[in-house]
């Protein structure tokens, strides 16, 4: 079954036509000068659930991604600092000790919420030679010029700069880096290479002076590197669309004479309680700090997994209490189906199957797809047929569904007490009573399920 993507540039769903059924696939990677918050994680969630779904319809893959590790500044259009000599100062650390220690928190976040590693991860310092060879390859191409302050990209050379983002070259901000450069063409141009000011610390030597690449050159090269001229999908989050996507489809233009990207797709931001995570409003949440209230990793994929990529989705601890409850009623009933000895229909199977594969394949709809997955669990005698099917599906899912045991729990006598209290305010029509008993036992770490004639099942979160 063909995989189909939303394209921004086109503004419309396109089929992906790898060459040789190999799907060349690149995501833009971390900065690695602070934790990864739970709205960054959902970006490699994203990453994670497209590559699954390219191998799922029976792709082959080939996926890079960069680690930032310089040139990123505190603006996305190439003004203010250096995030990564900003972490130095504030930690006291060289930036190479800055980027591996937040890396490795970052990789180890990537893991616990089962996301595949791709086959390329670079970081953007180990490809400065490959860097500064696609700069010169743009100024020889008549694309770049030279400053005193280093190389920029001649925006009005591309004449499609701006059609990613719908935004002409007028409305761009004049600046660049830290100040405006007086022998800048046009507002829109960005910079390739800056000559370092004497106290920045990452300095590499190249033909137009001793300075730091930018940003967006540090994609395009290793997208390039490792993935050639053509590549199937690029994503990342909507942020980059109208800067650091828009440059790249220039800077890839300058250097290999065509457009290099077929399908860029976007994903929408995590919000908290409708609005945007701040540090300082204190709604900036880790893996590591969800962990410490009780939640795990695969709660939380869960929850990823309800909304699509290219919907905003709402973070709230209500909803992240439903995704444990859901995890546990998941994991309860796939444990019924495992020593189930009722047979299924292999054309009922064969239609679930079909129906998750449209979904996948429509987009990578994963509240569809998951849609289907409980339709198959709930609906279905118990059986080990829907078992395996549930496995399958968790090749695109991720939710570690074949990890999980039939290990007896035993619920303490303390629950089961507090269950039949609950229970007996149902019979008497206690509403309220029934509620905080439930809430009681939620904050003990279990839940319960209410099933017909009053009766009840305790599940351990």
């Amino acid at each position: 079954m063909e995989l189909k993507i939303f394209n921004s540039l086109t503004k419309q769903k396109q089929t992906v036509k790898p060459i040789n059924n190999t799907v060349n696939y690149y995501f833009c990677g971390p900065t690695v000068y602070w934790f990864q918050h739970i709205g960054n994680m959902r970006a490699f969630f994203v990453m994670d659930c497209v590559r699954r779904a390219v191998k799922y319809l029976g792709y082959n893959i080939n996926h890079a991604m960069n680690i930032t590790d310089v040139g990123h500044m505190t603006s996305d259009e190439d003004t203010g600092e250096d995030k990564m000599e900003v972490a130095a100062r504030r930690e006291h650390k060289s930036p190479e000790e800055i980027a591996k220690y937040y890396w490795d928190i970052c990789f180890n976040d990537m893991k616990d919420l089962n996301i595949e590693t791709p086959e390329h991860i670079c970081p953007a310092t180990s490809v400065i030679d490959d860097i500064i060879k696609f700069i010169q390859d743009i100024i020889d191409n008549g694309y770049g010029y030279i400053t005193k302050n280093g190389v920029y990209f001649d925006t009005s050379k591309f004449k499609d700069y701006g059609k990613l983002g719908g935004m002409n070259q007028n409305e761009k901000k004049f600046g660049a880096r830290i100040e405006i450069d007086e022998e800048k063409k046009n507002p829109a141009d960005f910079v390739l290479w800056v000559v370092a000011k004497d106290n920045h610390i990452q300095r590499w030597n190249s033909p137009w002076g001793v300075g730091y690449p930018g940003w967006h050159i540090e994609c395009s090269t290793i997208g390039n590197k490792f993935l050639g001229e053509h590549i199937d999908l690029h994503g990342g989050g909507i942020e980059h669309k109208t800067v650091h996507h828009e440059n790249e489809i220039a800077q890839n233009y300058a250097k290999c004479g065509h457009n290099v990207v077929d399908i860029w797709f976007h994903l929408e931001h995590l919000m908290f309680d409708g609005g945007k995570m701040s540090k300082s409003k204190g709604s900036i949440y880790t893996l590591a700090s969800l962990k410490e209230k009780g939640y795990s990793p695969m709660e939380l994929r869960l929850f990823y997994l309800s909304a699509h990529y290219s919907k905003p989705q709402n973070f709230t601890f209500e909803a992240l209490n439903n995704s444990k409850e859901s995890y546990a009623n998941l994991k309860r009933l796939l444990l019924k189906h495992k020593i189930g000895i009722n047979k299924i229909e292999k054309s009922k199977i064969e239609d679930y199957k079909k129906q998750f594969t449209e979904y996948i394949a429509d987009d990578v709809n994963t509240p569809l797809a998951l849609s289907v997955m409980w339709d198959a669990l709930k609906n279905n005698p118990d059986s080990i047929d829907i078992y395996n099917l549930i496995l399958d599906f968790d090749k695109f899912l991720g939710l570690k569904l074949n990890e999980i045991s039939d290990e007896k729990i035993i619920i303490p006598d303390e629950i089961i007490k507090i269950a039949e209290n609950r229970k007996n305010a149902r019979i008497n029509k206690d509403y309220k009573t029934s509620d905080l008993l439930r809430d009681e036992i939620s904050i003990l770490g279990y839940s319960i399920v209410d099933k017909p004639n009053n009766e009840y099942e305790i599940i351990k979160k």
